[in-house]
């Protein structure tokens, strides 16, 4: 019952928030592009102490000394959408790599341009993959870190699905370090259950990668590095 109530005190302090903030980004889209990032990471800042809030989650970070000061590819584990919520507090810009249905979700969606994010079509294949090639390159030469979620869709918590390479493929193409990111998400918000649970979530940042070696060896060990987090990671309180 508790978790059914605090799921519930989230949801809608979420869609409140999200209404009112939607209200005062109307005129960001004609304002510069910095002033953008700012309106999406304050909504999602926001939102992600709101959820911390409501439901009792605890965030515990490890590894900011180890994300490069200049711009990189962050490669990280995918279990739920808080994901997204998460790490805008800790970059100032950043450009996700999507599906591009995402933007047609009400509200949410429509603002989503606003943070450069790289939408692609999941079943475009190579087309896809030229894309976030191109478009990744962009952002990257324009000092803006890029976040893929190289399993490609959400799993469950303590789970690790199998790596594509285009993260490691577009850092080598940059010329910039690779940061892997290993998290917990999904035991306290899980794409199979409504109610969220509280405890402990982790987000741990791992030592920068120069992307030296064939793209799959890097792809491979970036891997290991991130399931050997995520072993050590516990589950949720209740």
């Amino acid at each position: 019952m508790l978790r059914a109530l605090r799921s519930m005190l989230f949801y809608a302090s979420f869609t409140l928030w999200t209404l009112i903030w939607a209200l005062l980004l109307l005129p960001f889209p004609l304002l510069p592009q910095s002033w953008r990032y700012w309106g999406c990471g304050t909504w999602a800042r926001v939102a992600s102490y709101l959820f911390s809030w409501s439901i009792g989650v605890r965030y515990r970070v490890q590894g900011l000394e180890n994300i490069p000061a200049g711009p990189c590819v962050i490669l990280s584990n995918h279990q739920s959408s808080l994901e997204t919520l998460l790490l805008w507090r800790y970059f100032p810009r950043l450009s996700f790599v999507l599906k591009a249905e995402l933007l047609r979700f009400p509200i949410i969606g429509w603002y989503l341009p606003l943070g450069q994010p790289i939408a692609i079509n999941r079943q475009a294949g190579r087309q896809a993959l030229k894309q976030v090639l191109e478009e990744g390159e962009k952002r990257l030469r324009a000092g803006i870190p890029v976040l893929i979620f190289p399993e490609g869709t959400r799993q469950g918590c303590g789970e690790l699905g199998a790596f594509h390479q285009t993260g490691v493929a577009l850092a080598q193409r940059a010329g910039v370090p690779i940061t892997p990111l290993a998290l917990n998400s999904g035991c306290f918000w899980s794409r199979h259950d409504w109610r969220m649970r509280s405890g402990e979530l982790h987000l741990h940042f791992g030592p920068a990668d120069n992307g030296e070696g064939r793209s799959n060896q890097v792809t491979d060990r970036l891997r290991e590095w991130i399931a050997a987090e995520i072993r050590q990671m516990p589950a949720h309180d209740d």
